[in-house]
């Protein structure tokens, strides 16, 4: 059986006041009570810890080595108490968030400046990768949130779309569109710099698909900062999303809505079981709000 801190408390009381009555006084208890209590540590230690002096009771020779530690064990018992009271409170915590990476570029940034303004204690992780990695992590419980474009599946998660976003052919500056947004068949004809992999690529395939052929990128990357730079310097064209054209060099290439138009959506994902901490709410609400 593990030490009772509840019995040490009392034989540190007992030990400093020199007698049971002050002792049960101080902690609201008869003096039985508080018998008892330091009785049953010396039954779990196997040792006499107090020895009555006249009309005083005084720790014996055990118990003076005793009140070190028990001192010690009640001061590291109230600072984890504590440490506790601003989770209690509301006021601290953590949310780990999973993300690809052009919400963590872009999206993300801005919404956890507003969780962390309504809560300056939350502490907020973030791990890129790409979705099906993401979705593994927060199924194993190693995330708390996870934002991803959607599809995305798991019978334990709950999943919230909050954010549709269009995706944009880009050229490099310059380049003629055709009236209207280029089309597929347009798109198949250029040189294509693609991302790679994730359910983003898995819908630009399925847009570029034509009966009876694959379309074959000419390079594949897997940051789109990277294919942007690239269709800068005029390599090739892209399909990309809307939030990674809209500040940095977004004026070196050229964009245009595609024919048919082509758009993606955002979820947020959770563990169904998931326990809702204020921090997590916070994080919630804060990308609900967000806007483009």
């Amino acid at each position: 059986m593990a030490l009772n801190l509840d019995q040490l408390a009392t034989f540190v009381n007992v030990a400093d006041l020199g007698s049971f009555t002050a002792a049960a006084d101080k902690e609201g208890l008869t003096q039985p009570a508080v018998s008892l209590q330091v009785k049953g540590l010396e039954q779990r230690l196997g040792v006499r810890l107090i020895e009555r002096v006249g009309r005083r009771a005084q720790p014996t020779a055990a118990g003076l080595d005793l009140l070190v530690h028990a001192r010690r064990l009640l001061q590291e018992s109230a600072a984890a108490e504590e440490a506790m009271t601003p989770y209690r409170d509301g006021a601290s915590g953590r949310v780990r968030i999973g993300s690809g990476g052009t919400a963590s570029i872009h999206l993300l940034p801005r919404a956890i400046a507003a969780a962390r303004k309504n809560m300056p204690g939350l502490e907020i992780t973030v791990h890129i990768g790409n979705a099906d990695d993401i979705l593994r992590d927060l199924e194993a419980n190693s995330l708390d949130i996870a934002v991803v474009a959607l599809p995305a599946s798991g019978r334990s998660f709950e999943i919230e779309p909050f954010y549709e976003e269009e995706l944009l052919a880009v050229a490099p500056a310059g380049s003629l569109m055709p009236e209207g947004g280029p089309d597929a068949a347009f798109m198949r004809e250029r040189t294509l710099l693609l991302y790679e992999g994730g359910n983003t690529r898995r819908a630009i395939d399925e847009w570029l698909a034509a009966p009876d052929t694959r379309t074959r990128p000419a390079m594949e990357f897997g940051s789109i900062e990277a294919i942007k730079e690239l269709v800068a310097v005029g390599l090739g064209w892209s399909i990309l999303p809307g939030l990674a054209l809209k500040r940095d060099r977004a004026s070196l290439v050229a964009t245009s809505s595609l024919k048919p138009k082509l758009a993606r959506r955002l979820a947020m994902v959770l563990r169904r079981d998931k326990h809702m901490t204020r921090g997590l709410r916070e994080m919630m609400k804060c990308l609900r709000e967000f806007k483009s």
